[in-house]
């Protein structure tokens, strides 16, 4: 009986030792976890910079009911794979780069803050993340005036995500407003924005804040691409009896088909690189 208790007694302390260092491992791997961290993305904006998918529109299938409109925020996510964050460095450092995209349709910058967005954002924002804002459409919009703004107006709430963005230790970048797809002159695709197009720059230069003229940038690639591809593979001009969103077709030459999402993304991404690459951690 004895020199059975003498085997237990050390093969109960091997299963203690090895459950103990099982549980250590658990609750190292839930640490690390815990701890990895995230630089978020925050895009605040209109419909041309939003996601459709998810809950945009609850209760509502995205392929049935919106498909193929799709925002350029909707498709930023994947240029932030993990094999492209060394090229972020050393602005960006952390183990992933999560885009949050809160834009959303028909908003401008003034009734983006007074429906409580901008709290949203504000309230989620992190030392170190960032806040991408392309307003512009909307507030020009004089024919609707319940999303109206003047372009002082319009210049303040920038001003405003600005000075928030930085009281929460935040990174803001203001864009130009993307281009529509008119009107073009003697091949060239031209500025429909007027004074909105130079107003975020103005205010970019009054903060001392990264601004991306996406408006600019976007004519000159439209332009490249020509009228005719720009028209049919970017805008939703869509023929009819081809997506059952859109059973009678649609010509609408503000909002982007996957193929122009993608195009505008990859030109955000790339302009948002070389701003990275001239700040310090």
């Amino acid at each position: 009986m004895t020199k059975k208790i003498y085997y237990i007694v050390p093969f109960l302390s091997v299963v203690l030792l090895l459950s103990a260092c099982r549980s250590q491992n658990s609750v190292q791997k839930t640490i690390e976890k815990r701890d990895k961290k995230i630089t978020h993305v925050f895009l605040i904006g209109d419909s041309t910079m939003a996601d459709y998918t998810g809950d945009y529109e609850p209760g509502k299938d995205y392929l049935k009911v919106r498909y193929p409109i799709t925002g350029w925020g909707q498709v930023f996510q994947p240029f932030f794979v993990k094999d492209s964050l060394a090229s972020l460095k050393p602005a960006i450092e952390t183990d992933s780069v999560q885009v949050i995209d809160k834009a959303h349709g028909g908003r401008s910058t003034r009734t983006f803050f007074q429906e409580g967005r901008w709290r949203q954002v504000y309230e989620q924002l992190q030392p170190g993340d960032y806040v991408i804002m392309q307003f512009g459409h909307n507030d020009s919009s004089e024919k609707h005036p319940d999303r109206y703004v003047n372009i002082q107006g319009y210049k303040e709430f920038l001003r405003l995500f600005v000075s928030q963005t930085r009281q929460k230790g935040g990174n803001p970048v203001i864009l130009t407003p993307v281009a529509r797809n008119y009107p073009w002159k003697d091949g060239r695709l031209e500025n429909v924005h007027g004074d909105y197009w130079k107003a975020p720059a103005e205010v970019a230069v009054e903060m001392n804040v990264p601004c991306i003229d996406l408006n600019r940038l976007s004519m000159e690639y439209f332009t490249e691409k020509g009228q005719d591809f720009t028209t049919s593979h970017y805008f939703m001009n869509l023929p009819a009896h081809t997506y059952e969103a859109y059973p009678e077709g649609q010509k609408d030459n503000t909002h982007f088909q996957p193929e122009g999402a993608k195009a505008v993304a990859a030109i955000v991404y790339r302009e948002l690189k070389k701003i990275l690459s001239t700040q310090k951690k």
